[in-house]
């Protein structure tokens, strides 16, 4: 597959081949929601906590006798039955994290890149780089691109200017390389590979 390099400036910097193997399979969108499910459960913090009976402050005095009122029999006043007890079977502190075969998330990834090139949704840069860190000028350079909510991938690092002249613009993400993921990838209208991008892409899964 041949796509069309571009400038920042939205002018035609050459072609590239992008490999069938990597952008050219059907995507499956059991496949993604597998991986997107197991991405967000990852970072899910896990840090919701009740006291349980055992935790609860409370005295363990016996409310009344046992015998002789015609009420039901109680003990401490810590049980879950009551106001200000222990929560029965509530919520720990717990990883939310589960496994995904590593195979499942390298066939995501391509298929994630398949779906925005079988889209129309993926432009090749010729270099993410600007001389100066201004962000208005960014924006006009994204404007001839035509980009307004978009995923820009570079190589191993992202050049400084670039980084700070895009931090501050609304629904625009910029990551290295080894940041890609199937996440980001969906949640944003465009994908935007550099040279080095597509480069590294091909290298990581010959």
């Amino acid at each position: 597959m041949d796509i069309t390099i571009r400038s920042l400036d939205g002018a035609e910097d050459g072609t590239v081949t992008l490999s069938d193997a990597i952008f050219g399979l059907e995507p499956r969108s059991d496949i993604l929601q597998r991986i997107v499910r197991w991405q967000l459960s990852k970072r899910q913090a896990g840090t919701h906590k009740a006291q349980t009976r055992g935790e609860v402050s409370a005295t363990t005095a016996k409310m009344y006798k046992q015998k002789g009122t015609g009420r039901a029999r109680h003990g401490a006043k810590s049980a879950p039955q009551f106001r200000g007890g222990g929560k029965a079977f509530g919520p720990v502190v717990r990883s939310h994290a589960h496994d995904l075969p590593k195979k499942v998330r390298a066939l995501a990834l391509k298929m994630a890149l398949s779906d925005k090139a079988k889209t129309e949704k993926l432009i090749v840069l010729s270099a993410a780089s600007v001389k100066e860190p201004k962000t208005k000028a960014l924006l006009e350079s994204f404007g001839k691109l035509g980009l307004a909510n978009a995923l820009i991938i570079d190589g191993v690092a992202i050049e400084d200017n670039f980084r700070l002249a895009a931090r501050n613009i609304p629904e625009i993400d910029v990551l290295p390389i080894a940041g890609i993921n199937v996440y980001d990838i969906m949640r944003r209208d465009t994908l935007v590979l550099t040279k080095a991008a597509v480069e590294a892409l091909t290298e990581r899964f010959k």
